[in-house]
């Protein structure tokens, strides 16, 4: 099982990964047969190729990710944080809070993020 540690750390390279522009650094973090369900509630995105394009898009649109308080770990295998989403070319701030699931080797095998129509700000 991870570490509260571990899933900390991975949590904080995804924000860094995503705000230095590197898809690969965070489609890295998770599990070849990993699911995104962002937001919770939207169609699933699961695997590989549609994890890299996930994060391709979502990086490329010029978007910045702030942490809102520390991240937070747990006694089992998930791990969450509480962020805020800057995408200045759409003139959009998502709050969000996504939890991340892990496996035994350490990768993410889930991410859910929970965020509505109300946590967006124009």
């Amino acid at each position: 099982m991870p570490t509260q540690e571990h899933m900390k750390a991975v949590l904080q390279a995804y924000i860094d990964g995503f705000n230095a522009g590197d898809p690969a650094a965070v489609s890295g973090l998770f599990a070849d047969d990993a699911v995104i369900e962002d937001p919770v509630g939207q169609p699933q995105i699961q695997g590989r190729a549609a994890i890299d394009e996930f994060y391709v898009n979502a990086i490329g649109s010029g978007a910045k990710l702030s942490l809102d308080v520390p991240i937070r770990g747990s006694h089992g295998t998930s791990a969450a944080m509480a962020f805020t989403v800057d995408v200045p070319a759409m003139g959009l701030r998502i709050r969000a809070i996504d939890v991340m699931t892990f496996g035994e080797d350490g990768k993410v095998t889930r991410m859910e993020a929970f965020w509505g129509p109300d946590d967006i700000e124009q």
